[in-house]
């Protein structure tokens, strides 16, 4: 059975998206270093967010049981929080690196799928994988997270946590 989702629930994502369309549309103007230093700033924006939603996330959440344990979280209630659906599969090596995919990444829905696209579309990604990246930083697990879209919507995130 499908749900719709009402209209204020809709509208209540419109500000993210909007927000989301403009620094990327912003970054996609930029060139050389310039462009550099967007990216850099754009992940580090989604960085801190993570870093504070997870916080309000977490609050009364009992102590994880493990790392995957973590990643589970990360991935059903984290994602819903934010994207408001779960991702659709989670794998692992169990050597730290993890692969996060959603089939139907919210900010690559509305993209193009054309090959054009493709070298762009890499720019709509950057804010979510320092998302990634702070919320499992403020549960203590320092991680490289990269994203690879093969065919959008569909986004393969790569966690990589490093080890000491």
């Amino acid at each position: 059975m499908s749900t719709i989702a009402s209209p204020a629930a809709l509208e209540t994502d419109v500000p993210l998206e909007l927000l989301h369309l403009e620094l990327v549309s912003r970054l996609a103007e930029k060139r050389g270093q310039e462009r550099e230093k967007g990216l850099a700033d754009l992940e580090l924006l989604g960085y801190n967010a993570g870093y504070r939603i997870i916080e309000r996330l977490t609050r009364e959440h009992p102590k994880f049981k493990d790392e995957l344990d973590l990643m589970k979280f990360i991935c059903k209630d984290f994602w819903t929080s934010v994207f408001k659906k779960q991702i659709d599969n989670l794998r692992t090596n169990h050597q730290g690196v993890y692969v996060l995919q959603d089939k139907n990444f919210k900010f690559l829905s509305k993209v193009s799928a054309g090959r054009q696209y493709l070298d762009e579309s890499g720019l709509f990604v950057v804010f979510s994988c320092g998302l990634v990246r702070g919320s499992l930083a403020n549960l203590n697990l320092n991680s490289i997270v990269t994203a690879e879209i093969v065919s959008p919507p569909a986004v393969k995130f790569q966690v990589q946590v490093e080890r000491n």
